[in-house]
């Protein structure tokens, strides 16, 4: 499995598909635990994403970074983060949907290979890999199926920046994540922020 991964982020690193190869400074391929238990999915990167190649290690990263401590969830051991589209759109633009249909089967085949449990969509674009039609507003802190897979859908950290009203919903949806992946992966896992009821 390592070997496909490997061959998949090489394949994915030199990706000239579609128009964002010609902006980009770096791909983002993705970071964390290649066998995970939980993957995160966002839109795409942003500045700070692209120069350093890693996602999510701006502002809105830090943030989500946050959480997961919180849930005392790492990318080392129990996350793997990716986004729709893994080359920036210039000025932080929403991907097109031709960027994100190229794009897509690259993520699908992390996806395969990962294997995760459980997949957090962070945010309205990441919510189209489910269905173009749903509104994040109203199916966030509801879990979905995606090929088998329970998916949860929330805000995205940016979201956050912007309306900080917003924590405390997204800080409910992580719990009800913390408290499935003890139900489907570790049920040893624990946080010092979240009470477990036995």
């Amino acid at each position: 499995m390592d070997s496909e991964f490997e061959q998949l982020k090489k394949e994915v690193l030199s990706c000239t598909n579609c128009v964002l190869c010609k902006t980009r400074t770096n791909v983002v391929f993705g970071e964390g635990n290649p066998h995970a238990g939980i993957m995160a999915i966002g839109e795409g990167p942003g500045n700070d994403e692209d120069l350093q190649g890693l996602p999510f290690v701006g502002r809105s990263g830090q943030l989500l970074e946050k959480i997961f401590t919180a849930c005392n969830f790492t990318r080392k051991d129990h996350i793997f983060v990716a986004n729709i589209v893994k080359c920036r759109p210039p000025n932080n633009r929403v991907p097109a949907p031709e960027e994100r249909s190229t794009c897509v089967p690259y993520l699908l085949k992390q996806i395969e290979l990962v294997n995760p449990k459980i997949i957090i969509l962070l945010g309205a674009t990441a919510l189209s890999l489910l269905n173009s039609d749903y509104m994040i507003s109203k199916v966030r802190g509801t879990w979905l199926e995606f090929n088998g897979r329970l998916v949860m859908p929330t805000y995205h950290p940016s979201a956050l920046l912007r309306n900080p009203n917003l924590k405390p919903v997204v800080w409910e949806d992580f719990q009800k994540i913390f408290h499935k992946y003890r139900e489907l992966v570790d049920p040893n896992h624990t946080s010092v922020n979240i009470k477990i009821v036995s």
